[in-house]
């Protein structure tokens, strides 16, 4: 498994981040490193792209130790959907295996129901961006109906520990939520015993 392409992902993403960029030069910059990485299926641990039968799976791939940006797989089962959202951070999905729809939403100035927006599908190499500048409120589903899907998400913090909303789109009405993360480990990005052996 090529879990090299996590990790140069990774530093690179991190060195992005340091550049202290305003928002839509980074998210520029960040939808091309996420398309390179999900351009490959060949280097996603098995056990953060397994699917649950009664719900999406969101497993931390990798926290910036500042907490500047996490690395998250999003696994849908069949059908599987989010409810109506917000992230409160930038965001960026990039579709690795399957079909994602993701349908955006709008806070109306006068309150009330939230009126729907844009439909986008993602298919895999896709990326998409999110945030509360240019559109940060949608539900996401998976858009197969016999096998799951995998999105791969990178956040402006460690998402499983912002405090952010759900929506009921019929009145506009916000619960406060914590979504936490489906797995208590991460991927080893830093064990390097095969390649270095296999140098020797």
């Amino acid at each position: 498994m090529a879990i090299e392409r996590l990790r140069n992902f990774v530093r690179a993403f991190t060195g992005l981040v340091g550049e202290d960029l305003p928002e839509a030069a980074l998210l520029a910059r960040g939808k091309a490193l996420l398309a390179t990485l999900v351009a490959a299926d060949d280097w996603l641990p098995e056990e953060f792209a397994r699917h649950d039968p009664e719900r999406y799976r969101q497993y931390l791939l990798h926290c910036d130790p500042a907490e500047r940006f996490s690395v998250v797989s999003f696994v849908w089962g069949p059908g599987q959907r989010t409810p109506v959202h917000d992230h409160t951070v930038w965001g960026l999905i990039g579709m690795l295996r399957g079909e994602e729809r993701s349908l955006r939403f709008e806070r109306r100035a006068e309150g009330g129901a939230l009126a729907e927006g844009a439909l986008t599908v993602l298919r895999p190499g896709m990326v998409e961006a999110v945030s509360p500048a240019i559109g940060d409120i949608h539900r996401v589903e998976n858009g197969l109906t016999d096998r799951p899907s995998i999105s791969i998400h990178v956040y402006g913090a460690n998402i499983g520990a912002v405090r952010r909303h759900v929506f009921d789109p019929a009145t506009g009405a916000a619960t406060d939520f914590v979504s936490g993360y489906s797995s208590a480990v991460t991927p080893n990005l830093w064990d390097r015993f095969e390649e270095t052996r296999n140098r020797a």
